[in-house]
């Protein structure tokens, strides 16, 4: 399993560089993925998404769907777009520490 340096720590990564273990991820290490994909810096509502979507995969083993999100009021599509522009559910998901989401190619 290849392992990647991010806010200083080791972490196991799979071949398009989502956390394979979440018991490695930190806000700090969030930041860095973040970074990495082009987004200069967290804001609350990044939070706000990135832990909503932390919960539902706690309670369901999976990222949540931009569908799922947007019906959950935590966030509207073009809010979502805004904040993790260049496909939000495969960001938001890399970032928050989670597998890549099912049917995200």
């Amino acid at each position: 399993m290849p392992q990647k340096t991010l806010a200083n720590a080791a972490v196991d990564v799979d071949a398009e560089g989502y956390l394979t273990d979440f018991g490695q991820w930190t806000r700090d290490i969030a930041a860095a993925i973040a970074g990495e994909e082009g987004i200069a810096e967290l804001t609350p509502a990044h939070w706000q998404v990135l832990e909503f979507m932390q919960q539902e995969f706690k309670a369901g083993g999976q990222a949540p769907s931009i569908r799922k999100l947007n019906k959950s009021g935590v966030i509207s599509t073009k809010k979502l777009y805004e904040l993790f522009p260049g496909g939000p559910a495969k960001k938001a998901a890399k970032i928050a520490g989670l597998k890549k989401p099912e049917g995200c190619v």
